[in-house]
Formats: structure tokens, C-alpha cells, sequence
């Protein structure tokens, strides 16, 4: 008499099931990655109308720390007060914007999806132009009390809301599911989009100026207060997502498995929601609306690392950061001295790439 013996092999302690698992192409991407950032960092931080060698960079720096070192001061202030500022809040920013890219597509299973699918990018405009447009005592009250970074909260504050919205309304349709999710966030959308047009209608054109500029992005007005103040949610977004990559290696497997291998998904989908908002509403109420590196980086980074999110989302993290820093170091030199939105340089080399990673996909599913 034959005995059936049947063997049961469970997913790996990593989290990642085997269906995912993907041997590296390319083990050396995250140390390139890496140093690819401190390049970045110098690279940027020196170059301008007035420029700043990476030794006087280092001087520089040696001087704050306490060093008796003989520097330039005009490229001390600049470099100070200026330069590092905008770079760190680059960094922050295109940081938090490819990592919660990378977390959103993860949580939909859709390489299309974008933190502004579910409305955190549209909810913080759409709060943002009622303050520029509406003058009501509410706004009033709060531009007395907070100054020029009354519309920075305000479009955080916004972001909050709106992804509050959509999530609560998702549990409200009866089944707690992702697909729900993602519709209600693309209603959300639509209601916010509309709404901006009307504020947009009833602007004058002093307030259509501040609008167009608010919404093409830029990180002119960066300061060590704009960082400072961004700073606390971004940490926690960037160190809390990464910590959910076993979960959204198991949730590719479908809502069901990963439930039955033992994933939390009313959990998982709350902190991704809550991670995400922080980042991308921060770099909204600093910012304005930068597009494309939520959605573009983190395909990127899959085509190097595989399909392991341990290495999908620290690479969009680092990736991202690194093309905001690139692109703002473009952004104020490209039509010196005046400045081009960020907004629209993400979008002219997004969207080529964009193309291309999608032409890529195509040409390989149908060989």
C-alpha cells in the first residue's frame, strides 16, 4: 500500500513567495544608487551662478562643524543658506514621492497606480486653491497665524482629508477590498478636479498666476524651516513603508492568499494610506504638484532589482531623490536667472520614459 505523502513548502521568512522570487540583474544597483545620491548631493549643491567647488563644499561644511578653516563667505552664505537647503528638501521630497509610488502600486497590484489615485495629490490642490481663491475669516485667521506657511498647511491639511475620505468611504461600500479602494479614490478625484476648476473660474488674475505657478511645482521658496517642518512626517513615511515590503511581496499573490498567509490586510492598507499621505502631502504644501516620479521611478528600479519590494522600495527611494535633485539643479539653470517650474521638467523626461517602459513591456509579452 503507497502512502501520499504531500509537501508543503511555505513562503520564505523574507516574505517573498516563490511565484516573485527574481534573482538580481543588477546586484551592484543599490551601493550605485547610493553613491549616485552623495554625487547628486555635491553636484547640485555646487553648481549655480555662482560655483562651488566639492573641496570648498567640504571647507565649507568643516567651518559649521566647528573647524578653523578659511572659506569665501559670500560662497558660505550662499552654499548655507541657499543651496543645502534646496537640496536637502530635493532629496526629502523625491524620496517620499517614488517610495510612496512604489508602496501605492504594491497595495493595487497595478503599475499604473500613483499616490494620486487616491486622491492625496488632488485634495491638497483643491485645498490649496480655495485658500488662494476664497478669502473667508477661516483662511484669514490662519494666514495671521502662520504667515507664508499658512498655505503649505492648508494643502497638507487637505491631502489629510481627502485620503481620510476615500478610505472611509471604501469601508463604507460594503466590502473592505483594494478594487473599492481605487474607485472610490478615482470619484474622489474627478469631485476634486472639478471643484478646482470651478475655483479656478472664479479667480482673478493675480490669483490665476499664483494658482498656475502653486500648481506646476518648485522648490524656490525652500528654507531650513521648510525642511525642518517636513522633516518628522518624512522620516516616518520613509522608515515606515519600507517596513511593510513582506507584506506587499505577499499581498501580489491576491487579497486572499496573502490573508491566508497570515497578512493583516486592514492593517497593511491603513498604513500605507497614512505613510503615503504624510509624504505626499508634505511634498505637496512645499512644493506644489511635481508629477511622474511617483509613477515612473518605481518601474525603473523593478526593471534593476526584480520584484522584491525589499529592494523595490528603497531603490525608488534613492532613484527618486536622485532625478528631483538632477531636475531642480535644472530647474534654475536651464533659463538663468529665472527659474523653470520642476513640475514641467518632470513631466517633458517622464513622460518619454514613461512611453518607453511601456512600449518595453509590450514588445516583451508579445515575443
Amino acid at each position: 500500500m503507497s502512502t501520499l505523502v504531500v509537501v508543503h513548502n511555505p513562503p520564505a521568512k523574507t516574505g517573498v513567495p516563490p511565484s516573485l522570487i527574481k534573482r538580481s540583474i543588477n546586484p551592484w544597483l543599490m551601493p550605485a544608487l547610493g553613491i549616485g545620491l552623495a554625487a547628486t548631493v555635491v553636484f547640485s549643491a555646487g553648481i549655480g551662478a555662482v560655483r562651488v567647488s566639492p573641496y570648498e563644499i567640504g571647507l565649507i561644511i568643516s567651518k559649521s562643524l566647528g573647524y578653523t578653516v578659511d572659506v569665501d563667505p559670500a560662497k558660505e552664505a550662499i552654499l548655507l543658506a541657499i543651496r543645502l537647503p534646496r537640496v536637502c528638501l530635493a532629496v526629502l521630497i523625491g524620496a517620499g514621492l517614488a517610495l510612496s509610488g512604489a508602496a501605492i502600486q504594491g497595495l493595487f497590484r497595478n503599475p499604473l497606480a500613483d499616490p494620486g489615485l487616491i486622491g492625496i495629490s488632488s485634495g491638497a490642490s483643491l485645498a490649496a486653491v480655495m485658500m488662494i481663491v476664497l478669502e473667508v475669516s477661516v483662511f484669514q485667521k490662519l494666514t495671521g497665524l502662520l504667515g507664508m506657511h499658512a498655505l503649505s498647511v492648508v494643502a497638507f491639511l487637505g491631502a489629510c482629508a481627502t485620503a481620510f475620505l476615500v478610505y472611509r468611504m471604501a469601508r463604507m461600500a460594503g466590502k473592505d477590498v483594494i478594487t473599492t479602494m481605487l474607485l472610490t479614490g478615482i470619484a474622489i478625484n474627478a469631485l476634486s478636479g472639478a471643484l478646482t476648476g470651478i475655483m479656478t473660474y472664479l479667480a482673478t488674475d493675480e490669483q490665476l498666476r499664483n494658482i498656475t505657478f502653486w500648481s506646476l511645482g518648485s522648490l524656490g521658496g525652500a528654507s531650513w524651516t521648510s525642511v525642518l517642518a517636513i522633516l518628522p512626517f518624512m522620516a516616518i513615511a520613509l522608515v515606515g513603508i519600507p517596513r511593510l515590503a513582506k507584506s506587499l511581496n505577499l499581498l501580489a499573490l491576491g487579497e486572499s492568499q496573502a490573508s491566508l498567509l497570515g497578512v493583516n490586510l486592514k492593517r497593511i492598507k491603513r498604513q500605507v494610506i497614512v505613510f503615503s499621505t504624510m509624504a505626499v502631502g508634505t511634498s505637496v504644501a512645499v512644493a506644489g504638484i511635481i508629477g511622474f516620479i511617483g509613477l515612473v521611478i518605481p518601474h525603473l528600479i523593478r526593471m534593476g532589482a526584480g520584484s522584491d519590494h525589499r529592494r523595490v522600495l528603497t531603490g525608488s527611494a534613492l532613484g527618486g531623490a536622485i532625478v528631483l535633485t538632477l531636475a531642480d539643479s535644472l530647474s534654475r539653470t536651464l533659463v538663468a536667472p529665472a527659474e523653470l517650474p520642476i513640475g514641467i521638467l518632470t513631466a517633458l523626461v517622464g513622460t518619454p520614459v514613461f512611453l518607453w517602459i511601456l512600449f518595453r513591456e509590450r514588445r516583451r509579452n508579445l515575443s
